[in-house]
């Protein structure tokens, strides 16, 4: 249910502008009348809602949905009823997301408390260079020489540290830091956030640990998203970098060197030790734990929980501790259950028999 005191009823989105918006075709149903001005899951949406149907399982939902429209795959156009408001999208669920950023835009990035402008409160170094339209709030520092892209928000308490970059229309969330680090155009660093901290590099030895000056940067390129209280090192030697367009999760933790490629998704809990490689379009699930110094190939899959200790071909779908080609995980599985059923199942005598010999 949308509360109307986080975000704000919109104006009705009409047929014309939803096919523009989605890209979709009109299945069925009195789609002259539609005027959209919310949107809701299947079961609870009403005459005034988008809803969408992309997974079978609430396939049968559709039927007694009481939506103004549904956004829906062609497989599924047989099963809305007669009065139901059809558009039909190759990809229901990116037509229904589009829709949603158009209907409640402020629900898509951190939004600051005071609105536009560097409010009273925020501190500002003399040296720092804020385009125009850049809205600072209440507690934010900015530090000198830092440069803060056109549109860009920095939320309450957040800190941007000397010399970093924020590029265009980025936000920075209520309590991130960022420091030693160049960021992109459109980047959302969410809630809590640590960008740019020295990474965990010591020298070990009987004697003490040796502390390792830390000396690279944090590049996060274009289009990233990073969640709350995620925490990126800056690099040791080289830089660490945020391939454009990934995003990745709350509670991540990327260490110092750490390349991450473009579009990867990286799923809360993960951790990637330093000097690691993922490629482009990798997927981690959450928890999967990566030791140091290996590649992911480029579109690989890493099942949650899994923990990667050595290279992953491209394209391959990993998962287990230690992590291996999903099917050799599945069939030692299988295996082990099998085992232990069998053991489960000898009569006492075999058991006793098999302990004695």
């Amino acid at each position: 249910m949308i509360e109307p005191r986080f975000f704000a009823s919109p104006e009705p989105l009409s047929l014309e502008r939803l096919l523009a918006i989605t890209g979709a075709a009109v299945g069925g149903g009195a789609a002259d009348a539609v005027a959209i001005s919310g949107i809701g899951p299947i079961d609870r949406a009403g005459p005034a809602d988008l809803t969408f149907l992309d997974n079978p399982a609430y396939a049968s939902g559709l039927g007694v949905s009481r939506a103004g429209a549904c956004l829906l795959a062609p497989k599924f156009l047989d099963k809305a009823p007669p009065g139901l408001v059809t558009l039909v999208s190759p990809e229901p669920y990116r037509a229904f997301a589009r829709v949603a950023a158009a209907l409640y835009p402020a629900a898509s990035r951190p939004q600051p408390v005071f609105g536009p402008g560097v409010a009273p409160g925020a501190v500002v170094h003399p040296e720092a260079r804020l385009e125009a339209d850049v809205t600072v709030d209440p507690g934010a520092v900015i530090g000198p020489r830092a440069e803060i892209g056109r549109g860009a928000v920095i939320c309450a308490n957040a800190v941007v540290g000397p010399d970093v970059r924020i590029g265009r229309d980025s936000t920075l969330g209520p309590g991130a830091t960022v420091v030693h680090a160049l960021v992109g155009d459109r980047v959302i660093i969410h809630q809590g956030a640590r960008i740019g901290q020295d990474g965990f590099g010591f020298a070990m030895g009987p004697g003490g640990h040796l502390k390792v000056p830390q000396i690279g940067r944090v590049i996060v390129q274009d289009d990233v998203e990073i969640g709350a209280n995620t925490t990126i090192d800056r690099g040791a030697n080289r830089d660490t970098v945020i391939g454009e367009g990934s995003k990745i999760d709350n509670l991540v933790q990327i260490a110092h060197n750490v390349v991450i490629g473009r579009h990867c998704v990286i799923v809360s809990q993960v951790g990637v030790s330093g000097s690691t490689t993922l490629e482009d379009f990798v997927v981690l699930g959450g928890q999967v734990g990566v030791v140091g110094h290996v590649r992911i190939g480029m579109g690989s899959q890493i099942a949650g929980s899994s923990n990667v200790r050595e290279d992953v071909p491209p394209g391959s779908r990993w998962g287990g501790t230690p992590a291996k080609p999903v099917r050799d995980w599945f069939r030692e599985m299988t295996t082990l259950k099998r085992l232990a059923s069998e053991k489960r199942s000898r009569p006492a005598s075999d058991a006793s028999e098999g302990s004695a010999s």
